[in-house]
């Protein structure tokens, strides 16, 4: 398990990351890359469809394997994942939009909460819980020690 100094200081770093992406620089070409890497907004790869309901981009590590990990996460509108967990806690940032979020095996859209773009939301390893968008898409940033599983826990 991580320190609660090590779990800020990761979220810190990326907060950082995420800032400065989101904000992006005509100018990063003149950057020694040997002291700054830069990733601009245009080179960010991101998998998965535009007509599915979300896509990820990995920033850095392997969420299929053990270690950190730093990834992108778009939910498209009219988009949320059923009651699951995950084996360690992740620490999300949300970058743009309103991102819903609710607790418990029984999946019910209407009872998720809003968390606007800004706030740092911690899912605690095994904690039960779904997520998405509802109105509109929203960017995630999601910091995690691999392997990132996520099991099913739906109770209907």
């Amino acid at each position: 398990m991580l320190s609660f100094r090590m779990r800020w200081q990761y979220g810190l770093m990326a907060l950082a990351i995420a800032i400065f992406v989101s904000l992006g620089s005509d100018k990063a070409a003149d950057l020694d890359p040997a002291a700054v890497v830069v990733k601009l907004p245009s080179n960010i790869q991101w998998t998965g469809s535009p007509t599915s309901g979300s896509q990820s981009a990995i920033l850095m590590g392997d969420p299929t394997k053990p270690g950190l990990y730093i990834q992108l996460t778009k939910w498209h509108a009219h988009n949320m994942s059923r009651p699951h967990f995950h084996p360690n806690d992740r620490y999300i940032t949300v970058i743009s939009g309103t991102w819903w979020k609710g607790t418990g095996t029984k999946y019910d859209p209407d009872s998720t909460v809003p968390i606007p773009a800004g706030s740092f939301v911690t899912d605690v390893g095994k904690g039960i819980h779904y997520d998405g968008a509802k109105d509109e898409d929203v960017v995630l940033e999601i910091v995690g020690m691999g392997p990132a599983t996520a099991t099913p826990a739906e109770v209907k």
